[in-house]
């Protein structure tokens, strides 16, 4: 039996993750390392090494997820569990946590810092397909079906949105929506949320105007004023958007080779962040960029594809909620580096410096490589005898796994 599940795992699914964190460890490494030097006493890998812990402990989580089969997602218990930490730990921010960059958003551990709002985004996910995934039969009733959830996501949504943090409560919204829509709501239902979502806008009109000082801060106005006007003020507001424009553009085909950069020697701030791409794109050229968009872009859509190959509801919603999670992030983070859209400070998946995004991101991954095993070992094995009673009926995860439902 073990043999079988070993079998049923996608294991190109699993060479890609691997594939983007060690390519991503060596560009941090090639980011940071002259920031590192100045800030650090001559610690050229300072941040290589942190980064390199973070990874170790994103694999340790990825294996563990991949191992835990996902429908123990939907015992009450756990789900419950789940959402009441993830709740106490976006109050706790309020309360104890750190401010970095104007928004309190960190908690510090002393040996680490977590950032609760990241580890929202797969608790929206996991949640929204459980309790879903258990109204099908009445899916398309708004009051009974879909409303109590979509009130839950509100309030997530409206933790996140006060630290303030806007682009991620717009993160966490639009994943929501996604999985909403993939939960088996008809069209008609889909055009009504849409209105009452309309008139809610129009409702809550007058108090956004009231608020408009805390929504609409200088610091976001400014972030859009250098997306639309990044040359006006090329030393000032656009400084960080000129000196990415100037390293894709030096990289050209080829690059400059790696660790060649000119930009990450002061001219981008924070380099092995959020602008990594565009020290990517200036040191390995067009072929680091593809490398690594290809890499994203075979993720997510293998993810779609596993999601519409699955025949449970609640996998196919968490594949495709996922998939949604790392897509729309990486739209994001690349749009942000290249002007397509206002810089948001959202990290790229597997690639950028940080604990709190590479844990998630592999504990998700691990979760859709789960999803994907469920789904291979019925295509290959439901139709043996031994393996008469499908994987999706949880007696044979018990077998499997262990794990008590």
């Amino acid at each position: 039996m073990i043999k079988k599940i070993m079998k049923s795992y996608d294991y190109s699914l699993i060479a890609v993750y691997v594939f983007l964190c060690f390519f991503g460890l060596v560009m941090v490494y090639s980011a940071s390392m002259v920031m590192a030097v100045e800030r650090f006493e001559y610690e050229s890998d300072y941040f290589y090494q942190k980064q390199l812990i973070n990874v170790l402990i994103g694999f340790t989580a990825f294996t563990a997820a991949a191992w835990f089969p996902y429908k123990a997602f939907q015992v009450g218990k756990i789900i419950k569990g789940l959402m009441f930490i993830i709740i106490a730990m976006l109050i706790s921010v309020h309360i104890i946590g750190s401010e970095v960059n104007n928004a309190r958003s960190w908690i510090d551990l002393g040996f680490m810092g977590i950032q609760p709002s990241e580890f929202a985004k797969l608790a929206v996910v996991i949640y929204l397909g459980s309790v879903y995934s258990k109204k099908q039969a009445y899916i398309n009733d708004l009051n009974r079906g879909l409303a109590p959830p979509l009130i839950f996501l509100g309030f997530i949504c409206f933790i996140v949105f006060l630290e303030p943090d806007f682009g991620t409560a717009a993160i966490i919204f639009a994943i929501g929506a996604i999985v909403i829509m993939c939960s088996g709501i008809n069209f008609r239902t889909f055009f009504k949320l849409a209105g009452i979502g309309a008139g809610l806008l129009v409702i809550i009109s007058p108090f956004i105007y009231l608020a408009r000082g805390f929504i609409f801060t200088e610091e976001r106005m400014s972030r859009i004023e250098a997306y639309l006007s990044p040359f006006k003020d090329a030393q000032g507001e656009g400084y960080q958007l000129v000196n990415s424009y100037l390293a894709i553009g030096s990289g050209g085909i080829q690059g400059l080779g790696l660790g060649q950069s000119v930009q990450k020697l002061g001219y981008i701030p924070e380099p092995q962040t959020d602008f990594i791409m565009a020290i990517i794109a200036e040191e390995l050229g067009v072929f680091g960029v593809s490398f690594v968009i290809l890499g994203l872009t075979y993720i997510v859509l293998k993810g779609i594809y596993i999601g519409v190959k699955c025949q449970d509801p609640f996998g196919t919603m968490l594949a495709i909620g996922i998939s949604s999670m790392i897509g729309i992030q990486a739209f994001i983070n690349l749009g942000g580096v290249s002007g397509l859209i206002p810089i948001t400070g959202v990290p790229l998946p597997f690639i950028s410096y940080g604990g709190s995004s590479l844990l998630v991101l592999s504990l998700s991954l691990g979760v859709l490589v789960n999803v994907s095993m469920f789904v291979k070992y019925e295509e290959k094995y439901k139709t043996k005898k031994e393996n008469a009673e499908p994987l999706e009926n949880m007696s044979t995860s018990k077998k499997i796994y262990g794990v008590k439902m």
